[in-house]
This record gives C-alpha cells, sequence and structure tokens, in this order.
C-alpha cells in the first residue's frame, strides 16, 4: 500500500500559479507512473499529467505549455507546478501511484486538493 498525500491547493486569481506537492509513504525506486488528474464538479475524472519513473513526461492538451510535472526521488514527491492559471482550471486534483508487487498492478489515489481559480 501507498499513502500518497497532497499539498498545495489554494485559491488563485487568473493568471496565477500554484505549485501542488505530494509525498509518497514509500520510496519512487517502488513505485512505477505517478499522476495528477483533476475533478471539476458535474465532470469525470481527467489526466493532467504523467510522468514515468524514468522521467518521461506527458500532458493533457489543456494544461501544455502552462503545467509541469516533476518528481524529486530524494523527498518522494512529485509536483505540479502549474503557471497562467484559467477559471476552467478550477476542480480538486488528485495524485496517482502505479505500482507493481509480484506481478500484480496496484492504484493509488491521494485525498485530492482543491484547487480555485477566480475570474
Amino acid at each position: 500500500q501507498v499513502q500518497l498525500v497532497e499539498s498545495g491547493g489554494a485559491l488563485v486569481q487568473t493568471g496565477g500559479s500554484l505549485r501542488l506537492s505530494c509525498t509518497a509513504s514509500r520510496s519512487f525506486f517502488s513505485i512505477n507512473a505517478m499522476a495528477w488528474y483533476r475533478q471539476a464538479p458535474g465532470k469525470q475524472r481527467e489526466l493532467v499529467a504523467h510522468i514515468t519513473s524514468d522521467g518521461r513526461s506527458h500532458y493533457a492538451d489543456s494544461g501544455k505549455g502552462r503545467f509541469t510535472i516533476s518528481r524529486d526521488y530524494a523527498k518522494n514527491t512529485v509536483y505540479l507546478q502549474m503557471n497562467s492559471l484559467k477559471p476552467e482550471d478550477t476542480a480538486v486534483y488528485y495524485c496517482y501511484a502505479a505500482t507493481q508487487d509480484m506481478g500484480v498492478s496496484f492504484e493509488h489515489w491521494g485525498q485530492g486538493t482543491q484547487v480555485t481559480v477566480s475570474s
């Protein structure tokens, strides 16, 4: 089991920036991919950004050029730097981790952190 604890969500004005953090309860060397998802009221949860164990990243079109995902192995923490925020970025942001133990794949989720962008 991996515990994921997010932080950094806040109320920010349009055009502002936020950095979300997600700290895992175990070493990143035992975790495969990590990602950030978000869910706005009345909408399905959607992928925001994804990073593999070897550092390759992928972004949803909505965040390309504005969001950056990174991972710090020393701190077991993954970050989401969000710049030029828009009201449509308002959502609960969830951290996700994928692990594999004894050939079985597992998915782990954080509790979420609220990001609100005011117009």
